[in-house]
């Protein structure tokens, strides 16, 4: 979902906690940054997973299954919510690109009687480009009784997620951190809990669609949309909505390492797009697949949806702040 792009280079690094490529005036990150009760997990190092031996969309670049070193990290159990986000706004004045730019992509089903869309994309007719949509106001202008503290954020770019991460003295994870945290120390599974999937009869481990897609979300998992950062049971280490409930930025460049002329073609457009994880509530096995742990997509550092969100990764222990924010 490219967009007219306002990108500046103060926000173009998730490499690192620092602080140096902060916009003028938003305060260094630090104890205060942590304002929720979320909690962060350690993840241990060692030896990670990445991809997977039995792809599904094997031009996504998903194959093969290798094997990568990596040290021990911490990461929030959760998505960053809107009540974390919105401590972030209020501390520094920050606004999201799709404020500054005044519209933002929202799911047709979700428009809010009145609100102004400028244009469906001809590609996905169910995304509009709607007037005044951002994170306080997730579908539009009306919207707002829809914003709930403990939701994920969303209608976040990535460049928002790395302003984001440089305040809170964190960044973005790398596929391969993850997928080790995804994986919860299981092997090469599809899921975070095994390999049973989730269907629309009666397993419903995770936020996803049920139905037909883009019609009708039968909500059978008790959620027609977006769900609380912190539902559903957590993988083995704890970490809540790995897959399902909203995309995740990372911190890596979409890539596919293929030779196969298919592949190249079908992502020729997706130059310097970021790489995401996990799929989302709009995800259903006959449209897009990709609520497992080996799979990827690739989205513009300028777009924001409101399937889209982000959580941190640190590299090192954070201290508790006056929200009680701690270790787990």
């Amino acid at each position: 979902m490219a967009r007219k792009r306002i990108r500046s280079s103060r926000f173009d690094s998730c490499q690192g906690g620092g602080t140096s490529n902060l916009p003028k005036g938003l305060p260094k990150g630090g104890s205060n940054c942590h304002a929720d009760n979320s909690g962060i997990v350690r993840i241990p190092g060692g030896e990670a997973l990445v991809g997977t031996g039995s792809p599904v969309i094997a031009f996504d670049g998903e194959y093969p299954l290798r094997r990568k070193k990596i040290l021990p990290f911490w990461i929030d159990a959760t998505v960053v919510t809107n009540a974390r986000f919105q401590a972030f706004a209020e501390a520094t004045g920050y606004r999201t690109e799709a404020e500054r730019i005044g519209d933002s992509f929202v799911f047709a089903n979700f428009l809010p009687e009145g609100a102004r869309a400028k244009e469906p994309l001809a590609a996905a007719p169910w995304w509009l480009l709607v007037e005044g949509a951002c994170w306080r106001r997730v579908h539009g202008p009306g919207s707002e009784n829809a914003w709930n503290p403990d939701h994920p954020v969303v209608q976040v770019t990535w460049n928002d997620a790395c302003a984001f991460a440089k305040w809170a003295g964190g960044r973005l994870p790398t596929e391969a951190e993850w997928e080790h945290a995804a994986r919860g120390g299981l092997e090469d599974v599809r899921f975070p809990w095994g390999d049973r999937a989730p269907d629309d009869k009666k397993f419903f481990p995770c936020n996803v669609w049920q139905g037909r897609f883009p019609e009708t979300d039968l909500g059978l998992d008790g959620f027609a949309g977006i769900a609380p950062a912190r539902s559903f049971a957590p993988n083995s280490f704890g970490l809540y909505n790995m897959v399902g409930n909203v995309w995740e930025w990372t911190s890596q460049p979409f890539k596919v390492r293929s030779l196969k002329k298919r592949a190249a073609s079908l992502h020729a457009s997706k130059k310097g797009f970021k790489l995401v994880k996990g799929g989302s509530f709009l995800c259903h096995a006959s449209y897009c697949f990709r609520y497992r742990i080996a799979a990827r997509s690739g989205t513009s550092p300028d777009s924001s949806t409101s399937h889209q969100g982000f959580r941190l990764v640190y590299d090192r222990q954070a201290g508790r702040g006056p929200g009680g924010r701690s270790e787990i």
